[in-house]
């Protein structure tokens, strides 16, 4: 049986020496090869077989958007005044009593300003590399999955996720004026499910785990920002998340009921690996190695930093109700469920899941709050 060591290569969840030695080599960088190691499947057999993904096809063609003329690119954007609003609402982010000791206790506005504005340009950033890997993830799943009516849902996706590529590039080239390379947690992510050769596993890393904590990200600064651009763009974005979430939900539904024990707990150690993969990035090193300030003094804090805290678990708001409905938390004695207890993130197991709950991102219709209450 694995354990988090074989997992993650280290015991402790919160090891900082492991987390922070996956870093950028080449910050350079502007091409990434990743080992493609799938079959390619045609399938002969044009039958309306799985009705509910031919439902979500055609919720998929009447959903289109057009990011250049559909979004008002020409509204202003004054950068440091959003910052300022957003962080009215919520404050910085983090709590600066937790930093005491460290060079942050120093910080006045004008510092917690410039980390506000740096972090913003880096979770823009990394929201575009993640949605590049879901480009490069949907156009194997169309090669990979064996389903007629499944192929014809994930060449819409497709055609959303380069949208998505192109309208959170143009916002960070005209808008913020400056990107970060892609974090090493995200990249080492989308390595493992290109490389792998399962198209069952396409599915869960990118439908389920990325796209799943992309939803809820994308809902929490939806809810938070006042700038209209980009609060337009992800509402937006959002309309096509939902549907690639539950994609995911639904096609994976029919195959993991079949599976032997021993198989899903092989997809339940892929899903836990991704999670902490994901939570691992958002600790922001590259921020705080930008605003001159060592992570190895920082990120310790952060991991316990209750403001932090709530924010890293509503990340997991779409995922683990998913994973609940995929019959991922309670197989094999509850080994998913104990690991997202680890986590702290279990609380949201009776939430919604997105394969039901996507109808309601619709566009024209009021997004749901990601924060309860």
């Amino acid at each position: 049986m694995s354990t988090t060591e074989d997992i993650l290569g280290r015991t402790d969840l919160n090891d900082i020496e492991a987390i922070l030695s996956v870093s950028n080599t080449d910050v350079n960088e502007v091409e990434h090869i990743v080992k493609n190691n799938a079959d390619t499947i045609f399938t002969w057999d044009y039958s309306l077989a799985r009705p509910a993904l031919r439902r979500l096809y055609e919720k998929a063609k009447t959903g289109q958007w057009n990011g250049t003329t559909d979004l008002p690119w020409d509204t202003e954007v004054d950068l440091e005044k959003t910052i300022t609003a957003d962080q009215a609402v919520i404050g910085s982010g983090v709590d600066p009593k937790i930093y005491v000791g460290t060079p942050v206790e120093k910080w006045g506005d004008k510092e917690w300003m410039e980390f506000g504005v740096q972090n913003r340009r880096w979770t823009l950033s990394q929201f575009l590399h993640g949605e590049q890997g879901a480009l490069l993830c949907t156009a194997k799943i169309t090669e990979t999955v064996p389903w007629y009516d499944a192929k014809l849902y994930a060449a819409t996706q497709v055609v959303d996720e380069a949208r998505h590529v192109e309208v959170f590039a143009r916002y960070i080239d005209e808008k913020l004026g400056g990107s970060y390379q892609v974090n090493a947690h995200l990249r080492m992510l989308l390595d493992d499910i290109v490389n792998d050769s399962r198209w069952d596993m396409t599915y869960l890393g990118m439908q389920v785990m990325v796209e799943g904590l992309a939803l809820a990200a994308f809902g929490f600064l939806h809810q938070l920002t006042g700038e209209p651009l980009l609060k337009q763009l992800l509402r937006y974005v959002m309309s096509d998340e939902a549907r690639h979430v539950a994609f995911g939900v639904l096609s994976l539904k029919e195959v993991y009921d079949e599976m032997s024990d021993a198989e899903l707990k092989e997809r339940q150690e892929f899903a836990f690996e991704a999670a902490v993969r994901m939570r691992d990035r958002f600790l922001s090193q590259e921020v705080w190695e930008r605003m001159g300030v060592k992570p190895r003094d920082i990120v310790p804090l952060v991991l316990v930093d209750p403001t932090r805290g709530l924010f890293q678990q509503m990340l997991f708001s779409k995922i683990v109700p998913n994973c609940k409905k995929l019959g991922l938390l309670d197989r094999n004695d509850a080994w998913l469920r104990r690991r997202f207890e680890d986590m702290n993130v279990i609380q949201f197991e009776d939430w919604e899941s997105t394969g039901e709950e996507y109808l309601k991102f619709e566009l024209g219709k009021d997004a749901p709050a990601p924060i309860p209450g």
